[in-house]
C-alpha cells in the first residue's frame, strides 16, 4: 500500500522474491509467547462496549491493556490507552510493576480533555478495576466498561494492538534498562500514530484518519 502511494504498482510475489533474494523475513511468521494468564476480579461491573469497537466520535471509548518486556533479564511492562475512533494511542507509561500507578501514569499522559472520555474499557485485572483508577475515573466523570470474566474477544482491539507493538516493538530487542525501554517506546508510539498504516482506517496512520475526518466535518 506504500509504494503504491508512491505510484509504483508492485505485485506480492515480486516482493517476495526481493525479500527471499535481500534474506528478509517478515516478522509475523513467528509464533507469539505468551507469557501467563492475567488473575481476574469479581466486580459487578457490566461490559458497556458490547464488541462496539467501531466509535464515530474521538474520545467516545478508550481502551486499555498492558503487556510484558524484558528488560535485563526481568519482566517489565508497557500500559497504552488506545481510542477506538481511530486506534491512536492517546497514552502510554512503562515502568517495573504490573499495578494501578503503572496505568495510573499512562491515564495522566493522555494530552487532551479528560472530560470528553465517555467510556474506560478494559479487562478484569486488578490493575485496571481498583480504588485509585476509580477515583480518576470519578474525577474526570468517565464511565467504565469491563469484559466479561475470561473473555479476551471482549477488549479484542487492545489485545490486537498489543499484538502488533509485541510483533514490531519487543520481539528481538534487548533492552538494558528502563530508561532505554520508555525512550524508545515513546518513540515507537509516535510512529504507530503518525506513520504505520491500519488496514482497518483505510491504511491510513491514526492521525492521518482522524485529521481527514475533522477535514470533512467543516
Amino acid at each position: 500500500m506504500e509504494l503504491k502511494k508512491l505510484g509504483h504498482q508492485v505485485s506480492r510475489r515480486r516482493i517476495g522474491r526481493i525479500m527471499n533474494e535481500q534474506g528478509l523475513v517478515s516478522s509475523y511468521t513467528v509464533a507469539q509467547f505468551k507469557p501467563h494468564s492475567k488473575g481476574c476480579n469479581d466486580s459487578a461491573q457490566r461490559n458497556e462496549l458490547n464488541r462496539a469497537f467501531d466509535q464515530e466520535e474521538e474520545l467516545t471509548v478508550v481502551v486499555s491493556d498492558l503487556t510484558y518486556v524484558r528488560v535485563n533479564q526481568k519482566w517489565h511492562y508497557a500500559c497504552v490507552f488506545v481510542d477506538l475512533f481511530n486506534r491512536e494511542i492517546i497514552g502510554s507509561s512503562t515502568g517495573p510493576n504490573k499495578d494501578a500507578a503503572l496505568v495510573y501514569r499512562a491515564f495522566a499522559s493522555i494530552k487532551k480533555d479528560l472530560r470528553k472520555i465517555e467510556y474506560f474499557h478494559t479487562d478484569r485485572g486488578s490493575e485496571f478495576k481498583n480504588t485509585l483508577i476509580d477515583e480518576a475515573l470519578k474525577t474526570f466523570d468517565i464511565k467504565r466498561s469491563l469484559s466479561k470474566k475470561g473473555c479476551p474477544y471482549d477488549n479484542a482491539v487492545a489485545e490486537a494492538t498489543f499484538k502488533i507493538i509485541k510483533t514490531e516493538f519487543v520481539r528481538g530487542k534487548h533492552f538494558t534498562s528502563l530508561e532505554e525501554l520508555t525512550r524508545e517506546f515513546n518513540d515507537y508510539v509516535h510512529w504507530f500514530n503518525h506513520i504505520r498504516i491500519h488496514g482497518t482506517l483505510g491504511y491510513l496512520s491514526p492521525v492521518e484518519y482522524k485529521l481527514g475526518h475533522l477535514i470533512k466535518s467543516v
